[in-house]
C-alpha cells in the first residue's frame, strides 16, 4: 500500500485544505519527509512556482508546511473557470486548453492519467504523499470520471479520511450518509473520521461519536479538531475571501484609533484574492470585501483585484456603478489601487481580438484612469518578478494573458505626471500593477499604506513592530500542525498512513 492518506470531506469547505496543511506541517516537524497533492483543483486562486509552473494556492501553502519547494506534481490539473460552463485547463503547470461544462465526462478521463502519474512520481521521491480530495466523495453523479477522490484513492491505494465541519450543523448524518451513498468498493477505502472546527462541551458530543462508529462498521472518529479563530490560510475558493475580511482586527490593536478602512470590490470571477491577506493582518487596517458603491466610494483606499475574466467582470461593476464610484474617487484624489485583472481595468481600452475570454466584446472602454492600452495574448505570461519601490525590495509573480502598454496620450490633463509602480504606472491617486503577492513584502506593504494614510488618514501609522506576514503564516501553520497533535489520535493517524 502506497503510504499516504487521501483527505477528503462531507462538503466543500469543511476543512479538508487545512487538516492536510496541518497534517503535512506535523509529519515535517516529526521528521518524515512528506508531500502534498491534489489531482484536480477548481480555483482561480493560484500560485507560480520557482520554476515557472502553475498551482493551486492551497497545494502552495502546504508545500511550505511540508518544508519542500513547490512543483507541479502537487497539483496536475488546475481547473480556473471563467465561466460556470467554462474552465481554462493548467496541465502540470502550464496551458493545456479550455473544458465546457458538457466535457467533463471526458476531459476528466484524459487528464486522470496525467494525474496518477504525478502522484506516483511524488510518492517515488518522499516517504509519504498527503492528498486532498476536492468537493465530497459522496457526489455519486461525477463518480464515473473521478480522479481526485475515490478514484485516486482505488487507483493508488490509498486510505481516506473524511472530515466535517461540525460548525454547520448535521456533521454526523454527513459522514453516516457519505458512507451509505457509496458503493461497497468505495466504501472499503473510508477508514476513520475526523470532526473539524468545533467549540462547545466535547463531554457532550461523545456518545454521538461512539455511536457513529458503531453505526459505520467500526470506522473511529481520530479525533475533534477546535475551531481556530485566526487560521485564515489561503484558501483555494474565491468566495471564502470574506473569511479573513476581518483578520486585521485580531493581528493587533490598531496603532491609532481610526483604522485605515480598505473596501476590495468582489468581482464574481475573482482570482488571486489571497493578495489582500496581507492588507488584513496589518494592525490598524480593516478590510471590506464589498460590492456595495457607497462603501468603495467611503472607504480610504479602494482595490480591484484580479479577475480570471476582466471583461466581463468590469461589464458587472458598470452595471452596479462600481465604475463611477472608483472614478469618483479617482477624480477626487483619492486613492485606487488596480491588481492583474483590476489594473487592466484601470486602462482606456481593453482589446481582446485573440479571444482569450470567449463570448466578451473583441474591444472595450476601460475606466480610462491610467495611460494605458491592455492586448490580451494567448501565451499565458507567469512568472516570480523582483523590483524595488521607494527603496523596498518587492518579490511577486505574474499570471496574466493582457499586456499593458502605455498610451501616446494620456486621458486628460487633469491628472498628475504618471510614475511606474512596479510593472505598471501610478498616476495621481491611482496606482496599478500585475503583480500578485506585492504585499506579502513587509516593507513595501507599509510603506504603500502610509502612502495611501498621507492622502486619507494622516494620523495614521504602520506599526513597525508588528509580526512580518511570512512569519505569522508559519505561525499558523505550526498553530494547524499543534491541534493535529493535540486533537487527533497520531498513533492510529501513523498506522493509517503507514509509518
Amino acid at each position: 500500500m502506497t503510504r499516504g492518506l487521501l483527505v477528503a470531506g462531507t462538503t466543500s469547505d469543511a476543512g479538508k485544505s487545512l487538516v492536510t496543511a496541518g497534517i503535512c506541517r506535523w509529519l515535517a516537524r516529526e521528521g518524515v519527509r512528506v508531500a502534498p497533492f491534489k489531482a484536480q483543483n477548481m480555483s482561480n486562486n493560484s500560485m507560480v512556482c520557482p520554476d515557472g509552473a502553475e498551482i493551486g494556492r492551497a497545494q502552495w501553502v502546504q508545500a511550505l508546511a511540508c518544508g519542500v519547494t513547490p512543483e507541479a506534481a502537487m497539483n496536475p490539473v488546475l481547473l480556473k473557470p471563467g465561466s460556470d460552463r467554462r474552465s481554462h485547463v493548467v496541465l502540470m503547470g502550464r496551458p493545456w486548453g479550455e473544458l465546457q461544462a458538457g466535457e467533463w465526462a471526458t476531459g476528466r478521463r484524459a487528464l486522470a492519467g496525467a494525474a496518477f502519474e504525478a502522484f506516483r512520481d511524488l510518492a517515488s521521491r518522499h516517504d509519504v504523499v498527503i492528498a486532498e480530495g476536492a468537493g465530497s466523495p459522496a457526489e455519486i453523479n461525477l463518480r464515473a470520471g473521478d480522479y481526485v477522490n475515490l478514484g485516486l484513492a482505488r487507483a493508488v491505494d490509498l486510505p481516506v479520511v473524511v472530515v466535517g465541519d461540525i460548525d454547520r450543523g448535521g456533521v454526523l448524518a454527513a459522514f453516516y450518509g457519505t458512507l451509505g451513498i457509496l458503493d461497497p468498493a468505495d466504501q472499503a477505502c473510508l477508514k476513520a473520521w475526523i470532526v473539524n472546527k468545533f467549540r462547545g462541551d466535547l463531554g457532550l458530543l461523545e456518545p454521538g461519536l461512539r455511536m457513529l462508529e458503531e453505526r459505520t462498521g467500526g470506522r473511529p472518529v481520530l479525533g475533534v479538531v477546535p475551531y481556530l479563530q485566526d487560521v485564515w490560510l489561503d484558501s483555494e475558493d474565491a468566495l471564502a475571501i470574506s473569511g479573513w475580511r476581518h483578520a486585521g482586527s485580531a493581528a493587533a490593536r490598531p496603532v491609532t484609533d481610526e483604522p485605515l478602512r480598505v473596501a476590495v470590490v468582489r468581482f464574481p470571477r475573482v482570482s488571486n484574492a489571497t493578495d489582500v491577506d496581507a492588507l488584513a493582518i496589518e494592525p490598524g487596517v480593516q478590510v471590506e470585501v464589498t460590492a456595495d458603491p457607497a462603501v468603495v466610494a467611503a472607504a480610504d483606499l479602494a482595490v480591484l483585484p484580479g479577475s480570471r475574466a476582466t471583461l466581463s467582470d468590469l461589464a458587472w461593476a458598470r452595471e452596479r456603478g462600481l465604475d463611477r464610484a472608483v472614478v469618483a474617487r479617482a477624480e477626487a484624489g483619492r486613492p485606487v489601487l488596480g491588481i492583474c485583472g483590476g489594473y487592466q481595468m484601470l486602462a482606456e481600452q481593453i482589446v481582446d481580438r485573440a479571444g482569450v475570454e470567449a463570448g466578451s466584446p473583441a474591444e472595450v472602454a476601460g475606466l480610462g484612469l491610467l495611460p494605458t492600452r491592455v492586448t490580451f495574448q494567448t501565451h499565458k505570461h507567469l512568472g516570480t518578478p523582483t523590483g524595488q519601490w521607494h527603496g523596498h525590495r518587492v518579490r511577486g509573480y505574474l499570471i496574466h494573458h493582457g499586456v499593458s502598454e502605455r498610451t501616446d496620450q494620456p486621458r486628460s490633463e487633469r491628472y498628475a505626471e504618471t510614475t511606474p509602480f512596479l510593472d505598471g504606472w501610478h498616476r495621481g491617486s491611482v496606482w496599478g500593477t500585475t503583480w500578485h503577492g506585492a504585499f506579502e513584502n513587509d516593507g513595501f506593504r507599509r510603506g504603500f499604506l502610509q502612502v495611501v494614510a498621507e492622502r486619507a488618514r494622516p494620523a495614521w501609522r504602520p506599526d513597525p513592530g508588528a509580526p512580518a506576514f511570512a512569519e505569522q503564516r508559519t505561525a499558523m501553520l505550526d498553530r494547524l500542525a499543534d491541534a493535529i497533535a493535540d486533537h487527533l489520535d497520531t498513533r492510529a493517524l501513523k498506522e493509517l498512513i503507514g509509518l
